[in-house]
């Protein structure tokens, strides 16, 4: 039994690599594809995109190993089947259970190592990559003024150029419009030559204009006035020195995002569930505290029978309102709405926050649960993916490839919907979640049990003799 279990391992761990880092490099590129109009143009550093997409694939791990696992199990399984090796395995009195034990440690083994990543790597790594891609998506474009177009990259000036010669600095035909002021385009520059470089750190631009001719309106101190003076200069040099600190990106403190349920472990999310939990309660409590005062029927005890203290004291409330004068009871209604106002107020307040932390509870749970179904996902579709190797008996990337994407498809959609379901209260976080593993165990042990027993639900021949039973059936009825 060593050496079977030694084959099968071999036989499983090769596809298994492969399927895995193939999934996640689709998953990588399907990144890639999303956030594309965020990288490019930037003029990002190697070492930043290559750390970027590091995070990024951190971030897929717990959902490409299901995948990798039911592929290579199916892939396994299959060409054992093809070549039949497991037919000679059971011609000898050895069952596909023991046969493929080896595989069922590994995926538990593979489950329990999705679990601790998804709880202590993939938080870390995840507060990591918001926090790199918040930078990069808040990092302004790459300087790159091109000839013919307004480039307006630098915050108060808008740059044109004609025309830009071969050594990359001399250019001609310069326009310069210097917005600073906050009043529009009330200072141009023209030149028909310059220059345009970056000092050697790449911190400053200097542009030079030779020749040129400057048009600015000068404003008096009356601010309502709307004619003013314009001022023509001709100038031999002109210089001018632009701060490029804007364009470099800086890190921001990833402290600032560790509070998002995406970068935390379960413990830290139950404790957050806790806070939640308290804050409600306190909220229920001061909004209680706050109506008490203004509602004098919320000293009556209505839970029980009525006393006759307490029915003393409404018909005295009563009487001394019958008792005041009309512009009295005008006043006293009027203070009545003003009250009812200030408690609607304050009630839509508490419970619009209240709902507010309602859906961050649901997410925290739905994040805390995720852990643990994508984890059991792994043995889940091994537990699918292996009997179905058995019963197609085909290896290769061809119908395996395609069985496992379908399932795994379906299993994606359950988990999708379930999360929905979830965050809209159709169910509770518990139940959205867990949809999924719910009806993927039962086909798992239907599939197993068939394996076990040589199916033939996958054999074409066997359906046709089915049709055809049924066909002669109704000739006999005829």
């Amino acid at each position: 039994m060593k050496k079977i279990d030694k084959l099968v391992l071999r036989s499983f761990i090769g596809p298994f690599i492969v399927t895995f880092f193939i999934t996640l490099f689709v998953l990588i590129m399907q990144f890639l594809w999303k956030y594309a109009d965020d990288l490019v143009g930037k003029g990002l550093e190697w070492y930043i995109v290559g750390e970027l997409l590091f995070y990024a694939s951190s971030t897929f791990v717990p959902l490409a190993l299901p995948l990798a696992v039911m592929l290579s199990s199916i892939m396994t399984m299959g060409s054992m089947g093809e070549f039949y090796e497991l037919t000679s395995l059971k011609s000898s009195g050895i069952s596909l259970i023991k046969i493929a034990r080896s595989l069922i440690v590994l995926s538990i083994l593979l489950s329990l190592g999705s679990y601790l990543f998804a709880n202590y790597v993939q938080p870390a790594s995840q507060l990591q990559f918001n926090s790199l891609l918040y930078d990069v998506t808040e990092q302004k474009p790459a300087l790159n003024i091109k000839p013919g177009v307004f480039y307006n990259g630098i915050d108060g000036y808008s740059i044109r150029i004609g025309k830009k010669l071969s050594d990359n600095q001399t250019i001609l035909d310069v326009m310069v419009y210097d917005h600073t002021s906050g009043r529009g385009n009330d200072n141009v520059l023209i030149a028909k030559k310059g220059k345009m470089f970056l000092t050697t750190d790449k911190r400053y631009m200097i542009l030079e204009l030779f020749n040129g001719k400057q048009y600015q309106e000068l404003y008096g101190n009356d601010r309502k006035e709307t004619d003013h003076e314009q001022a023509r200069i001709n100038f031999n040099y002109w210089k001018k020195i632009f701060d490029l600190s804007d364009f470099k990106m800086t890190r921001t403190d990833v402290n600032l995002f560790k509070d998002n349920y995406q970068m935390m472990n379960q413990e830290q999310l139950s404790r957050s569930l806790d806070t939640f939990e308290m804050e409600k309660t306190s909220q229920v409590t001061q909004l209680r505290k706050f109506i008490g005062p203004f509602l004098s029927f919320l000293k009556f005890n209505f839970d029980s029978l009525m006393t006759q203290e307490n029915a003393s004291q409404k018909i005295d409330t009563v009487l001394r309102y019958q008792k005041l004068s009309n512009e009295e009871k005008i006043k006293a209604l009027s203070v009545a709405a003003i009250n009812i106002r200030n408690i609607k107020g304050y009630a839509s307040f508490t419970q619009s926050s209240i709902h507010n932390k309602d859906e961050l509870v649901v997410r925290h749970k739905i994040e805390w649960w995720r852990k643990i179904t994508l984890a059991i996902a792994c043995f889940l579709l091994f537990l699918i993916g292996a009997p179905l190797g058995a019963i197609i008996r085909k290896g290769g990337l061809g119908l395996p490839f395609v069985i496992a994407v379908v399932f795994f498809v379906f299993f994606y959609m359950l988990t999708v919907t379930g999360e929905k379901f979830a965050k809209e209260y159709v169910t509770s976080a518990f139940t959205g979640m867990w949809l999924s593993s719910a009806i993927l165990l039962p086909i798992g042990i239907y599939l197993t049990y068939k394996a076990t027993h040589d199916s033939v639900i996958f054999n074409v021949e066997t359906y046709i003799d089915m049709m055809k039973g049924f066909g002669k059936i109704f000739i006999r009825r005829r």
